[in-house]
């Protein structure tokens, strides 16, 4: 999950890095396909039919695999808009308010996974800290359009993290739980790239200059971002609480920003940098819950007897 962090705060990086030479959005779909010969390629190998209709648990998966990837495509249709409008680090903040916004869902369907009073206060906690990094403007500069584009940019990279988290309340609380990584990803790469190639050409994000920095982004974005982690979160998923593993995922907007401020000069405004500080704690305390109150019952444990 740490590993998948950081190749996660690279995805936002790579695609403004080379925006100007490779749309993001005609990228995401791009490497949709390109993943998704990948995957279908795997399964055969490995034996696997696609969406095989075998019993009645493929039956019943289709219809939550299909929402599962138009929230997944409509993830990044938001993300390629916001990537045009905002910063990098800021998309990757917004982007990974999603533990947040899956826990609020998943705690309605799923008993193991209902809110204690902490994790209350942290989802509090870290939409403050959104409230704080909208309020700083989120542009360098002063100008009121430049302002008025950023907060834009950053709306849409929040509403993308929504997406998400309902594309994590979907895959938990449908037949999809039980079906293998491989299919759920399946699902999610097909509805993107048949989604996406139009919503590029529709929202002008079309254009790629067959240069050696576009093909080496996009080799990165195929072949590690929505191959291999993906794969690898969706198998996760299957295997562990996603509170559990939420408590990573504080680690990819904080490389994003350390990122974006390395590898493109984003500034760090202290607005922003401090909303971003109560939102990634705010995500720590709704995803780490579990291990805090372990932790904290073991030091009592002695102190009673």
């Amino acid at each position: 999950m740490t590993l998948l962090c950081a190749v996660w705060a690279l995805q936002q990086i790579s695609l403004k890095a080379v925006s100007a030479q490779a749309a993001p959005m005609l990228m995401v779909a791009l490497r949709s396909w390109a993943a998704l010969v990948l995957l279908l390629a795997l399964m055969h190998f490995g034996g696997e039919t696609p969406w095989q209709r075998r019993g009645t648990g493929a039956l019943k998966r289709w219809k939550p695999g299909l929402a599962a990837g138009a929230l997944f495509a409509l993830e990044f249709v938001l993300v390629a808009l916001a990537l045009r409008l905002t910063l990098a680090s800021h998309v990757v903040v917004f982007l990974y308010t999603a533990p947040v916004f899956a826990a609020l869902g998943l705690q309605r369907w799923l008993p193991a996974e209902r809110l204690a009073p902490l994790q209350w206060g942290g989802i509090a906690l870290a939409f403050g800290g959104v409230a704080l990094s909208f309020a700083g403007g989120g542009a360098a500069s002063g100008e009121d359009a430049a302002r008025g584009a950023a907060l834009l940019g950053d709306a849409l990279a929040l509403m993308a993290g929504a997406a998400w988290g309902a594309t994590t309340v979907t895959l938990r609380c449908s037949a999809l739980a039980h079906a293998p990584a491989t299919e759920t990803l399946a699902y999610q790469l097909l509805c993107a790239a048949v989604l996406l190639m139009p919503a590029a050409w529709l929202t002008g994000q079309w254009h790629f200059e067959p240069v050696a920095a576009a093909w080496m982004h996009l080799a990165f974005q195929s072949l590690v971002v929505s191959f291999a982690s993906f794969l690898a979160w969706f198998w996760l998923l299957r295997h562990y609480l996603a509170s559990r593993l939420g408590v990573f995922s504080f680690l990819t907007p904080l490389s994003g920003v350390l990122l974006g401020a390395v590898l493109l000069d984003e500034a760090l405004e202290p607005r922003f940098v401090a909303g971003s500080a109560g939102v990634l704690a705010g995500i720590a305390l709704v995803s780490g819950h579990a291990g805090l109150a372990r932790r904290w019952a073991a030091r009592r444990r002695p102190a009673a007897s």
